[in-house]
Parts: C-alpha cells; structure tokens; sequence
C-alpha cells in the first residue's frame, strides 16, 4: 500500500445532494440539469445545479445570520479541520440543553446526534434545536464549531435565533444536517470545509470524520 494512503476509518457524515432532496420548507428546491451531453454529440458532460446555500449538509457562515458578517469565501478554515467530539443526544427532547453536554476535555469541535435514523426522504419539522444557554456554555469550554444532524441550531418556527445570535457573540461556527447515524459517540478528526463563494450566506460541504491516530 503507498505510504500516503490512511489505513483509519473514514465516516462520510454528508447527505447525497439529489432530486427531491428534503428542503427548508420555501427555499429552494435541489436540481440538476445536463447541459452539454456525450450522447448529443458533445465531446464532454456538463451540467448545471440549482440550489440553496442551505442545502444538505452545510456550514452557515456569520452572514447569514449578521447582516456584516463574513461570507462562505471569507470564512477562515482552521473552525471546520481537527479533532471533534460526536454526542449521542437522541434523549435531549425538543432542545439540547446544559443538562445534556458531557464534560468536555479540550474539544474545540461539538457534534449532535439527534436522531434514531436521518430523514433522508422527508422534511421534518419537528427537528431537535440547541438552547442559547448550550450554546453559550459550550463556547466558554473554548469550543469554536457546533455541529448537529438537524437542519438548524434553532426550531423551525424561530423568529429571535437565540441560538444562533448566540453562536455570533462568541465567534463560532456551525455545520447543519450532518448524517451522523452509524458513528459512536467518541472523538474524531473532522474535515469538513465550506466552499469559497462569494457573497454567499452558507456553502453546502463533504463533510467526513476520520478515525484518530
């Protein structure tokens, strides 16, 4: 085996970007368009995606939830790259609270699991959020990205973004709609890096864990 090829476990923590792909209800609908065909007489394949920024598993940037803050493109990278921590709180209820954390051992990156098995084929809107308080408590424990399986921090019906706005205050950064489903809770590498698009309010990512050394 070449020297540069790992021999630990990688885990793709990502969705399959897809038709009918479960959306925020309203936003925009995942598609995929061939534009160029081989069959038609093109020497190449090439297609076009229409899109949410908040598609599938992605990284919100600060501007999406701050009217100044930064991009996807200006996002620094080093919140989405190291050692993580994945937590089993399928019994946390409607929010993730203080009460719910482990005791954390310096881990700059928290992961949630929420769910029994992701809902890869329907919306749901009934989705596990994190209290303000959690996230508030996680940051003063050094963490600097939270991570969840659900496609937001906050319930669907929010209209104040405590946690969120909360996130802002100490600078972190957040991944959403992880598939975390056959990881064990335990400490991992994450690699999961936002696109550089400018202007864009979020990015859709791979997202992957690796098995740590």
């Amino acid at each position: 085996m070449s020297s540069w090829k790992s021999e630990r476990r990688l885990w793709d923590i990502s969705q399959t970007l897809r038709r009918k792909l479960p959306v925020w209800p309203g936003d925009t609908e995942f598609s995929h368009t061939p534009i160029w065909q081989m069959d038609e007489g093109s020497p190449v394949n090439v297609s076009a995606l229409t899109m949410s920024t908040h598609s599938g598993t992605h990284a919100d940037a600060p501007l999406h939830y701050e009217r100044t803050g930064l991009d996807s493109a200006g996002s620094e990278l080093d919140p989405y790259i190291g050692e993580c921590l994945v937590v089993d709180a399928r019994s946390a209820g409607a929010k993730i609270d203080v009460s719910d954390l482990p005791h954390l051992d310096s881990v700059d990156r928290v992961l949630f699991r929420t769910y029994e098995t992701f809902p890869h084929e329907k919306w749901d809107d009934e989705f596990t959020a994190i209290s303000a308080e959690a996230i508030k408590w996680l940051a003063v424990q050094g963490v600097k990205l939270v991570g969840i399986d659900t496609p937001s921090l906050d319930p669907q019906n929010s209209k104040t973004m405590d946690a969120h706005r909360a996130v802002l205050a100490a600078d972190m950064r957040i991944l959403e709609g992880l598939v975390l489903d056959d990881v064990p809770e335990g400490r991992y590498e994450l690699i999961a890096l936002p696109l550089p698009i400018a202007g864009a309010d979020a990015s859709p990512i791979r997202a992957i864990l690796r098995e740590l050394v």
